[in-house]
């Protein structure tokens, strides 16, 4: 999957991967990563969530990533906050209302980007990437997050026989795959969302399982 695609969905404004409100979900389960004030946090693939919001109130110092120049744009534009830019090698680093957001290539960015990260939060980038790409996404996260850092994934599971994605069926197996040969896994919680993008829906899936995970880097 290109850059191009997403970029284009930010342009013609198809983003209904975006949630107004804080995610209930990283609310319900934070706490159990015991990640303290004043830490580091990183949301890969932030969009423009409110959910960096809701960490920066939680007293983290919340740093995303960002492909889309206009997502970035916004996510300031929306909270009203002012914000300043400054080229950080291939990125561009822009920082408002304590919050810092890296616009480019997720794969540009480096550990010297960040502050020894102790927790990452991430609803929407595994399950934005097709199959070969989380392989790549993941091994790049693990080389950039210190050891002890703590991830909470949200993952959602259909039958990708179907359909294909975005957002893809990302099924416990693989997230084992995925991390279980440098971290820590801890199944959290399943529930179902009804909440269906149309193009799944249109194929006879009107829920997802949703699970939510708590990884933990050993090695």
């Amino acid at each position: 999957m290109e850059a191009s695609f997403w970029l284009e969905r930010w342009r013609a404004n198809q983003i209904g991967f975006h949630q107004s409100e804080f995610n209930a979900r990283l609310i319900q389960h934070w706490p159990a990563l015991g990640i303290p004030a004043g830490a580091q946090v990183f949301v890969p693939l932030c969009g423009k969530s409110r959910d960096l919001i809701w960490l920066a109130q939680a007293g983290h110092r919340v740093v995303g990533v960002e492909l889309a120049p206009l997502a970035v744009a916004a996510f300031f534009e929306n909270e009203g906050a002012p914000s300043t830019s400054r080229q950080c090698g291939e990125l561009v680093l822009h920082e408002g209302a304590g919050i810092e957001i890296y616009c480019g290539d997720f794969f540009a960015l480096t550990a010297d980007h960040l502050d020894h990260p102790a927790g990452v939060f991430d609803r929407g980038a595994l399950v934005a990437l097709p199959p070969p790409m989380r392989k790549r996404y993941v091994a790049h996260l693990m080389d950039i997050l210190p050891r002890g850092a703590s991830i909470l994934l949200l993952a959602l599971e259909y039958d990708a026989r179907r359909v294909g994605g975005p957002p893809f069926s990302v099924a416990g197996a693989e997230v084992e795959a995925l991390y279980g040969d440098r971290c820590a896994i801890e199944h959290l919680e399943t529930v179902t969302d009804g909440d269906v993008p149309p193009h799944i829906r249109q194929a006879g899936i009107d829920a997802f399982s949703d699970h939510a995970y708590r990884i933990v880097k050993e090695r």
